[in-house]
């Protein structure tokens, strides 16, 4: 005789599945029901609410350039259940070790596998939701938020009465530079695609250049700090934009490269400013709370706010990556859940 089993039911939610690298997102994105995630002990259980999409994004779901790979996203397949990280959403459930959250508080933050109904999220990489924006608001602020303001505070050294030009000012980390460096004093020059101009200067640019028609490094004007953000101009060419010790901080600039992707220049430029006056330099942007709740101050501070361009369900994800990659979107794409 056979002893009946006691079956227990596995708890299933909803979110995209990413379980091969490609560069094209309706090839290895897909929307399925899967076994709703357990969570650790330092860990907190978040009901998503809306989450972002962003530069890092694309290459997570690409695994391009290489090294991504081996940064712990997978050597030969995806490690994370799919490419998304930043999130808004409420906590369900809280880890043994957890203390600071509760069941019900509105949070925001950093993980992997956002793009799903739930996910687990460590509390180092966790902050109370700035009260005076919304779920879809909050969820584009931390990756894009804390690398700008890392750039402008950490590296570009940004204070009252410099003057800082940020390349790529309309996108998602520019659009919080710009509000950022405003918030620190600076005047700020914005350079955008003529499209964007109206937006930048909505932003608080006290000037605003559009690359189409004028080149901000012909000489005419040194700046104290440049940001430069998804440029490829070559270090010469920013490098004449530069007071004599000025600093270049260099976020992101990516080409086709599989293996190097763009941080050949990035490592040119910090190999450089060994042997010149100028400071040039990258760096990687650190993921943890306590900048989380800065961004969070500054915001219910109304000194910055989170530029949403469009949002998109769930079940459009692919759509919203590929409308990032083809450079129509001003500020941040969100996901609602």
């Amino acid at each position: 005789m056979i002893c009946p089993r006691t079956l227990l039911a596995v708890e299933t939610m909803t979110a995209i599945v990413h379980d091969k690298y490609g560069t094209i997102p309706e090839d290895v994105l897909r929307l399925a029901e899967v076994a709703k995630p357990t969570i650790a002990d330092d860990h907190v259980m978040v009901r998503v609410h809306a989450t972002s999409v962003d530069r890092g994004t694309w290459h997570v779901m690409a695994g391009l350039p290489y090294p991504i790979r081996a940064a712990g996203f997978g050597l030969r397949k995806p490690k994370y259940l799919n490419p998304g990280r930043s999130l808004a959403g409420t906590v369900e459930a809280v880890g043994n070790d957890v203390t600071g959250f509760e069941p019900g508080d509105e949070v925001f933050g950093i993980c992997a596998g956002s793009f799903a109904e739930y996910s687990g999220v460590r509390t180092a990489k966790l902050a109370p939701k700035p009260s005076n924006l919304s779920f879809d608001e909050a969820a584009a602020v931390p990756i894009s938020g804390l690398a700008a303001l890392q750039a402008v505070r950490d590296h570009g050294r940004v204070g009252t009465g410099q003057e800082m030009v940020i390349v790529g000012a309309s996108g998602g980390v520019g659009s919080f530079a710009v509000q950022i460096a405003k918030a620190f004093g600076a005047e700020v020059t914005g350079v955008c695609s003529t499209a964007k101009v109206d937006l930048v200067r909505a932003l608080g640019a006290d000037h605003v250049i559009d690359y189409t028609r004028e080149d901000f490094a012909d000489g005419q004007h040194r700046y104290d700090v440049i940001l430069d953000i998804g440029g490829n101009r070559r270090l010469s060419h920013l490098r004449h934009a530069l007071t004599p010790r000025g600093r270049l901080v260099i976020v992101g600039g990516e080409t086709d490269g599989r293996w190097l992707g763009g941080t050949d220049r990035q490592l040119r430029a910090q190999v450089l400013s060994l042997f010149v006056s100028q400071n040039l330099g990258t760096f990687v942007s650190s993921e943890n709370a306590a900048d989380l709740v800065v961004l969070g101050e500054l915001i219910e501070a109304d000194k910055i706010k989170a530029v949403v361009d469009r949002t998109y369900p769930l079940g459009e994800v692919a759509t919203a990556i590929r409308d990032l990659i083809d450079g129509r979107v001003g500020g941040k794409i969100v996901i609602t859940v």
